[in-house]
């Protein structure tokens, strides 16, 4: 078995509703994002998926967050946008895009700060 991961990463603000404390007021992070995908076999070159491709597939869903307030964004105009929450929205906005590759999505990880992430896998 193989896993591969790549980082990205997106700047974006925030407010968690209902939280007592300084994160209830609107702040911003810079997000780092890691994306795993794992894989049973290699193609006949020796990799499971080009790490361009895996990339291109991560900013399709990432630029959607890129200098944004998340609170605006659905599903976060109803859900807190939690790095937990952020997590699993991107992990279920990738997972159906390797239906075309030998890979699967494996997990994917948000990074508020170099100190606090959140993993959401299956």
């Amino acid at each position: 078995m193989y896993k591969l991961k790549i980082i990205t990463d997106f700047d974006a603000a925030h407010q968690l509703r209902g939280y007592k404390g300084k994160c209830e007021n609107i702040h911003g992070h810079n997000w780092k994002v890691e994306i795993a995908v794992i894989s049973e076999s290699l193609n006949d070159i020796g990799i499971a998926i080009d790490f361009k491709e895996l990339k291109m597939i991560a900013e399709s869903v990432i630029s959607k967050l890129d200098h944004t307030f998340l609170n605006e964004i659905s599903p976060f105009n109803e859900v807190n946008p939690s790095s937990e929450n952020i997590a699993r929205w991107i992990y279920y906005s990738l997972k159906d895009k390797f239906d075309k590759y030998p890979v699967r999505l494996d997990s994917v990880t948000v990074w508020e700060s170099e100190h606090a992430s959140a993993t959401y896998f299956e």
